[in-house]
Protein backbone atom coordinates (compact mmCIF):
# COMPACT_ATOMS: atom_id res chain seq x y z
CA UNK A 1 0.00 0.00 0.00
CA UNK A 2 2.59 2.53 0.72
CA UNK A 3 4.18 1.72 -2.30
CA UNK A 4 0.98 2.01 -4.04
CA UNK A 5 0.73 5.50 -2.07
CA UNK A 6 4.20 7.04 -3.28
CA UNK A 7 3.14 6.42 -7.46
CA UNK A 8 0.18 7.69 -6.99
CA UNK A 9 1.40 11.08 -5.47
CA UNK A 10 5.07 10.75 -7.57
CA UNK A 11 3.48 12.96 -10.46
CA UNK A 12 3.37 15.52 -7.78
CA UNK A 13 0.22 17.08 -9.18
CA UNK A 14 -4.00 16.68 -9.17
CA UNK A 15 -5.79 18.22 -11.86
CA UNK A 16 -8.80 19.93 -10.71
CA UNK A 17 -11.43 19.60 -13.37
CA UNK A 18 -13.88 22.37 -11.51
CA UNK A 19 -16.19 23.72 -14.28
CA UNK A 20 -14.11 22.45 -17.13
CA UNK A 21 -17.39 21.12 -19.24
CA UNK A 22 -19.19 24.93 -19.35
CA UNK A 23 -15.78 26.52 -20.30
CA UNK A 24 -18.34 29.39 -21.21
CA UNK A 25 -19.52 29.36 -18.18
CA UNK A 26 -15.49 29.25 -16.44
CA UNK A 27 -15.22 33.42 -17.29
CA UNK A 28 -18.53 34.37 -15.95
CA UNK A 29 -18.21 31.80 -12.52
CA UNK A 30 -14.41 33.74 -12.46
CA UNK A 31 -16.24 37.50 -12.35
CA UNK A 32 -18.44 35.82 -9.98
CA UNK A 33 -16.49 34.20 -7.95
CA UNK A 34 -14.55 37.47 -7.93
CA UNK A 35 -16.71 39.61 -6.85
CA UNK A 36 -17.98 37.33 -3.91
CA UNK A 37 -14.73 36.88 -2.28
CA UNK A 38 -13.91 40.93 -2.15
CA UNK A 39 -16.76 41.35 -0.62
CA UNK A 40 -15.49 38.74 1.72
CA UNK A 41 -12.87 40.26 2.39
CA UNK A 42 -14.24 43.29 2.75
CA UNK A 43 -17.41 42.70 4.73
CA UNK A 44 -15.61 40.83 7.35
CA UNK A 45 -12.26 42.67 7.81
CA UNK A 46 -14.95 45.42 8.16
CA UNK A 47 -16.12 43.76 11.28
CA UNK A 48 -12.97 42.99 12.99
CA UNK A 49 -11.23 46.04 12.87
CA UNK A 50 -15.04 47.85 13.84
CA UNK A 51 -15.12 45.20 16.69
CA UNK A 52 -11.35 45.76 17.72
CA UNK A 53 -11.38 49.51 17.73
CA UNK A 54 -15.41 50.33 19.18
CA UNK A 55 -14.92 49.70 22.91
CA UNK A 56 -18.79 49.90 22.87
CA UNK A 57 -18.54 46.52 21.07
CA UNK A 58 -16.04 44.20 23.38
CA UNK A 59 -19.07 41.86 24.37
CA UNK A 60 -18.96 38.63 23.99
CA UNK A 61 -21.73 38.66 20.72
CA UNK A 62 -19.03 40.90 18.88
CA UNK A 63 -15.64 38.77 20.09
CA UNK A 64 -17.67 35.60 18.59
CA UNK A 65 -18.76 37.30 15.53
CA UNK A 66 -15.40 38.63 14.99
CA UNK A 67 -13.82 35.38 14.77
CA UNK A 68 -16.83 34.21 12.63
CA UNK A 69 -15.71 36.78 10.72
CA UNK A 70 -11.46 35.60 10.79
CA UNK A 71 -12.49 31.99 9.73
CA UNK A 72 -14.55 33.04 7.05
CA UNK A 73 -11.73 34.96 5.80
CA UNK A 74 -9.15 32.13 6.46
CA UNK A 75 -11.48 29.79 4.96
CA UNK A 76 -12.68 31.85 1.47
CA UNK A 77 -8.35 32.53 1.03
CA UNK A 78 -7.46 28.32 1.29
CA UNK A 79 -8.88 27.84 -1.95
CA UNK A 80 -10.19 30.89 -3.51
CA UNK A 81 -6.97 32.55 -5.06
CA UNK A 82 -6.56 29.08 -6.78
CA UNK A 83 -10.25 28.41 -7.71
CA UNK A 84 -9.62 31.90 -9.61
CA UNK A 85 -6.46 30.72 -11.40
CA UNK A 86 -7.95 27.48 -12.18
CA UNK A 87 -11.02 29.19 -13.88
CA UNK A 88 -9.04 31.82 -15.53
CA UNK A 89 -6.16 30.15 -17.25
CA UNK A 90 -6.23 26.67 -18.73
CA UNK A 91 -3.70 25.32 -16.80
CA UNK A 92 -6.27 23.99 -13.43
CA UNK A 93 -3.27 21.70 -11.53
CA UNK A 94 -2.98 22.13 -7.97
CA UNK A 95 0.39 20.75 -6.70
CA UNK A 96 0.50 17.28 -4.29
CA UNK A 97 1.57 19.34 -1.33
CA UNK A 98 -0.61 22.13 -2.17
CA UNK A 99 -3.90 19.69 -2.12
CA UNK A 100 -2.89 18.12 1.08
CA UNK A 101 -2.70 21.88 2.61
CA UNK A 102 -5.70 22.83 1.03
CA UNK A 103 -8.03 20.33 2.33
CA UNK A 104 -6.85 20.41 5.41
CA UNK A 105 -7.41 23.68 6.42
CA UNK A 106 -10.43 24.27 4.37
CA UNK A 107 -12.02 21.24 6.59
CA UNK A 108 -10.54 22.23 9.91
CA UNK A 109 -12.23 25.79 9.39
CA UNK A 110 -15.24 25.01 8.19
CA UNK A 111 -15.43 22.42 11.22
CA UNK A 112 -14.70 25.07 13.32
CA UNK A 113 -17.12 27.18 12.37
CA UNK A 114 -20.10 24.69 13.25
CA UNK A 115 -18.76 24.43 16.55
CA UNK A 116 -18.68 28.03 16.76
CA UNK A 117 -22.30 28.44 15.65
CA UNK A 118 -23.34 26.79 18.39
CA UNK A 119 -21.42 28.63 21.01
CA UNK A 120 -22.70 31.54 19.29
CA UNK A 121 -26.58 30.46 20.11
CA UNK A 122 -25.78 29.74 23.30
CA UNK A 123 -24.86 33.07 24.07
CA UNK A 124 -27.84 34.64 22.45
CA UNK A 125 -29.63 31.93 25.02
CA UNK A 126 -27.95 33.13 28.04
CA UNK A 127 -28.33 36.77 26.97
CA UNK A 128 -32.40 36.25 26.56
CA UNK A 129 -33.06 33.42 28.98
CA UNK A 130 -30.07 34.47 31.58
CA UNK A 131 -29.93 38.23 31.30
CA UNK A 132 -29.75 38.40 35.34
CA UNK A 133 -26.28 36.30 35.24
CA UNK A 134 -25.08 36.90 31.27
CA UNK A 135 -21.75 38.51 32.96
CA UNK A 136 -21.23 35.78 35.14
CA UNK A 137 -21.80 32.97 32.30
CA UNK A 138 -20.02 35.01 29.55
CA UNK A 139 -16.88 35.90 31.95
CA UNK A 140 -14.32 37.05 29.20
CA UNK A 141 -11.91 33.88 30.42
CA UNK A 142 -14.95 31.71 29.45
CA UNK A 143 -15.23 32.97 26.02
CA UNK A 144 -11.71 32.77 25.21
CA UNK A 145 -11.37 28.99 26.48
CA UNK A 146 -14.96 28.49 24.00
CA UNK A 147 -13.29 30.26 21.43
CA UNK A 148 -9.51 28.02 22.11
CA UNK A 149 -12.41 24.92 22.14
CA UNK A 150 -13.34 25.52 18.36
CA UNK A 151 -10.32 25.99 17.04
CA UNK A 152 -8.90 23.35 18.50
CA UNK A 153 -11.93 20.70 17.74
CA UNK A 154 -12.09 22.06 14.14
CA UNK A 155 -8.09 21.58 13.72
CA UNK A 156 -8.10 18.17 15.47
CA UNK A 157 -11.26 17.01 13.41
CA UNK A 158 -9.78 17.83 9.80
CA UNK A 159 -6.14 15.93 10.80
CA UNK A 160 -8.37 12.95 11.14
CA UNK A 161 -9.81 13.26 7.85
CA UNK A 162 -7.04 14.37 6.09
CA UNK A 163 -5.02 11.59 7.43
CA UNK A 164 -7.39 8.71 6.61
CA UNK A 165 -7.77 10.19 2.88
CA UNK A 166 -4.57 10.63 1.97
CA UNK A 167 -3.77 7.31 3.24
CA UNK A 168 -6.07 5.66 0.83
CA UNK A 169 -3.85 4.92 -2.31
CA UNK A 170 -4.61 6.93 -5.73
CA UNK A 171 -3.08 3.86 -7.88
CA UNK A 172 -2.33 6.91 -10.05
CA UNK A 173 -4.80 8.95 -10.47
CA UNK A 174 -4.57 12.45 -10.54
CA UNK A 175 -8.16 14.41 -11.92
CA UNK A 176 -10.44 15.78 -9.07
CA UNK A 177 -14.04 15.81 -10.38
CA UNK A 178 -13.92 19.22 -8.43
CA UNK A 179 -13.06 22.70 -8.22
CA UNK A 180 -10.92 22.28 -4.57
CA UNK A 181 -9.45 19.27 -2.74
CA UNK A 182 -11.91 18.09 -0.88
CA UNK A 183 -12.66 14.54 0.86
CA UNK A 184 -15.42 12.79 -1.40
CA UNK A 185 -14.19 13.88 -4.18
CA UNK A 186 -10.25 12.64 -3.62
CA UNK A 187 -12.07 9.46 -2.20
CA UNK A 188 -13.41 8.69 -5.39
CA UNK A 189 -10.04 8.30 -6.95
CA UNK A 190 -9.00 5.86 -4.31
CA UNK A 191 -8.52 2.14 -6.98
CA UNK A 192 -9.49 0.22 -3.06
CA UNK A 193 -12.54 0.01 -0.92
CA UNK A 194 -13.32 3.31 0.39
CA UNK A 195 -16.47 2.26 2.80
CA UNK A 196 -14.37 2.63 6.26
CA UNK A 197 -13.54 5.95 5.22
CA UNK A 198 -17.13 7.16 4.38
CA UNK A 199 -18.54 5.45 7.13
CA UNK A 200 -15.79 7.63 9.39
CA UNK A 201 -16.70 11.20 7.29
CA UNK A 202 -20.40 10.21 7.78
CA UNK A 203 -19.84 9.64 11.83
CA UNK A 204 -17.31 12.59 12.02
CA UNK A 205 -20.14 14.52 9.79
CA UNK A 206 -22.51 13.89 11.93
CA UNK A 207 -20.75 14.53 15.03
CA UNK A 208 -19.57 18.10 13.81
CA UNK A 209 -22.95 19.13 11.34
CA UNK A 210 -26.28 16.79 13.12
CA UNK A 211 -25.10 17.41 17.17
CA UNK A 212 -24.26 21.52 16.47
CA UNK A 213 -27.68 22.21 14.43
CA UNK A 214 -29.80 19.84 17.04
CA UNK A 215 -28.09 22.26 20.04
CA UNK A 216 -28.53 25.59 17.74
CA UNK A 217 -32.64 24.62 17.42
CA UNK A 218 -32.24 23.61 21.28
CA UNK A 219 -31.44 27.04 22.17
CA UNK A 220 -33.54 29.13 20.19
CA UNK A 221 -36.39 26.80 21.23
CA UNK A 222 -35.66 28.40 24.84
CA UNK A 223 -35.24 31.69 23.37
CA UNK A 224 -38.26 31.54 21.52
CA UNK A 225 -40.39 30.55 24.72
CA UNK A 226 -38.47 33.50 26.40
CA UNK A 227 -39.82 36.19 24.11
CA UNK A 228 -42.97 35.20 23.57
CA UNK A 229 -43.56 35.75 27.82
CA UNK A 230 -42.09 39.35 26.82
CA UNK A 231 -44.00 42.52 26.92
CA UNK A 232 -41.33 45.00 25.72
CA UNK A 233 -41.40 45.64 22.11
CA UNK A 234 -38.37 47.23 22.27
CA UNK A 235 -36.69 44.56 23.87
CA UNK A 236 -38.40 41.72 20.75
CA UNK A 237 -36.91 43.89 18.22
CA UNK A 238 -33.61 43.34 19.62
CA UNK A 239 -33.81 40.23 20.18
CA UNK A 240 -35.26 39.28 16.62
CA UNK A 241 -32.61 41.48 15.51
CA UNK A 242 -29.40 39.85 16.72
CA UNK A 243 -31.28 36.16 16.74
CA UNK A 244 -32.79 36.35 13.39
CA UNK A 245 -29.41 37.40 11.79
CA UNK A 246 -27.89 34.11 13.74
CA UNK A 247 -30.55 31.54 12.43
CA UNK A 248 -29.77 32.90 8.75
CA UNK A 249 -26.25 32.17 9.16
CA UNK A 250 -26.85 28.74 10.26
CA UNK A 251 -29.34 27.79 7.79
CA UNK A 252 -26.92 29.33 4.85
CA UNK A 253 -23.84 27.35 6.29
CA UNK A 254 -25.86 24.05 7.71
CA UNK A 255 -28.21 23.23 4.90
CA UNK A 256 -25.89 22.94 2.17
CA UNK A 257 -23.11 21.25 4.45
CA UNK A 258 -25.83 18.71 5.15
CA UNK A 259 -26.50 18.86 1.57
CA UNK A 260 -22.36 17.45 1.10
CA UNK A 261 -21.22 15.60 3.74
CA UNK A 262 -24.19 13.75 5.00
CA UNK A 263 -24.16 11.17 2.25
CA UNK A 264 -21.91 8.89 0.77
CA UNK A 265 -19.60 10.23 -1.81
CA UNK A 266 -20.81 7.61 -4.15
CA UNK A 267 -24.29 8.79 -3.90
CA UNK A 268 -23.86 12.60 -4.83
CA UNK A 269 -24.22 14.32 -8.00
CA UNK A 270 -21.36 15.26 -9.27
CA UNK A 271 -22.10 18.76 -10.85
CA UNK A 272 -25.19 19.24 -8.29
CA UNK A 273 -22.12 18.64 -5.42
CA UNK A 274 -20.25 21.13 -7.34
CA UNK A 275 -22.61 23.85 -7.64
CA UNK A 276 -23.66 23.46 -3.86
CA UNK A 277 -20.19 23.55 -3.08
CA UNK A 278 -19.64 26.63 -4.68
CA UNK A 279 -22.43 28.54 -2.58
CA UNK A 280 -21.45 27.90 1.10
CA UNK A 281 -17.68 28.02 -0.16
CA UNK A 282 -17.98 31.21 -1.82
CA UNK A 283 -21.58 32.99 -1.07
CA UNK A 284 -22.02 32.28 2.46
CA UNK A 285 -18.50 34.10 3.78
CA UNK A 286 -19.50 37.25 1.70
CA UNK A 287 -23.58 37.39 3.22
CA UNK A 288 -22.02 36.57 6.86
CA UNK A 289 -21.03 40.18 7.83
CA UNK A 290 -23.89 41.96 5.46
CA UNK A 291 -26.46 39.73 7.39
CA UNK A 292 -25.28 41.16 10.63
CA UNK A 293 -24.48 44.56 9.98
CA UNK A 294 -27.33 45.84 7.50
CA UNK A 295 -29.73 45.85 10.38
CA UNK A 296 -27.65 46.12 13.24
CA UNK A 297 -28.23 49.26 15.33
CA UNK A 298 -24.80 48.79 17.88
CA UNK A 299 -23.04 48.40 14.47
CA UNK A 300 -24.28 51.75 12.87
CA UNK A 301 -23.89 53.83 16.30
CA UNK A 302 -19.89 52.24 16.09
CA UNK A 303 -19.68 53.56 12.55
CA UNK A 304 -21.00 56.90 13.17
CA UNK A 305 -18.98 57.30 16.50
CA UNK A 306 -16.11 56.20 14.30
CA UNK A 307 -16.61 58.39 11.69
CA UNK A 308 -17.60 61.35 13.32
Amino acid sequence: MIMEKINASSEGYFVLLGFSNWPNLEVVLFVIVLMFYLMTLTGNLFIIILSYLDSHLHTPMYFFLSNLSFLDLCYSTSFIPQLLVNLWGPEKTISYTGCMIQLYFSLALGTTECVLLVVMSYDRYAAVCRPLHYTVLMHPRFCHLLAVACWVSGFTNSALHSFFTFWAPLCGHRQVDHFLCEVPALLRLSCVDTHANELTLMVMSSIFVLIPLILILSSYGAIARAVLRMQSTTGLQKVFGTCGAHLMVVSLFFIPAMCIYLQPPSGNSQDQGKFIALFYTVVTPSLNPLIYTLRNRDVRGAVKRLVG
